[in-house]
């Protein structure tokens, strides 16, 4: 994966302004959208309720917490992340993946936008954040479900099924006595 130069919002605010709205959107409104974040496996999940009534662009990205803590917003920013998934999301509750996640802690962050005659902007809350969201032309709205770190965890392998071990009476044969 290549690295990707700026934040996550720039990244989310950038694909939805290309999307037209099909219909007049209603008025934005802060609870509109709502992230959900969790790990499977190699794989971080966010679950997002897209509640605007139309399509939205969002972005779902980990940036490294060294020490599963929270870094400071600015070294997120600066450093931007490498590994997201961005997508077009209908309304109503949608699960963005992002695969192949090395073993490590990660800060999970998300971002939804949308054009039109009411562009709106919600961005996953982070202590700091309101600095870049100011940047941008639209309403800009942090979702309660704060960026949290998550942690990958070293995936051990499967220890074999019961069935494909040989019994005591076998040992004998195995052995050959």
């Amino acid at each position: 994966m290549r690295m990707i130069a700026r934040t996550t919002l720039v990244a989310a605010a950038a694909i939805p302004l290309a999307v037209a709205a099909a219909a007049p959107a209603a008025a934005a409104e802060a609870t509109d959208v709502t992230f959900a974040f969790n790990v499977s496996g190699s794989a971080v999940t966010n679950t997002i309720t897209n509640n605007t009534g139309g399509v939205i662009g969002c972005t779902t990205s980990l940036a490294p917490a060294p020490g599963g803590v929270l870094p400071p917003v600015d070294d997120v920013v600066r450093n931007g992340q490498t590994l997201y998934q961005q997508d077009d999301i209908p309304a109503g509750t949608t699960t963005q993946l992002v695969t192949e996640v090395p073993d490590g802690s990660y800060v999970a962050l998300a971002s939804c936008s949308r054009a039109g005659d009411d562009p709106a902007m919600w961005v996953s809350d982070y202590a700091g954040i309101e600095k870049y969201l100011i940047q941008f032309p639209m309403t800009a709205y942090t979702v309660q479900q704060a960026s949290t770190v998550v942690t990958v965890p070293s995936v051990d392998p499967a220890p074999p099924a019961a069935e494909n071990l040989p019994s005591l009476a076998d040992l004998g044969t195995i052995f050959g006595s």
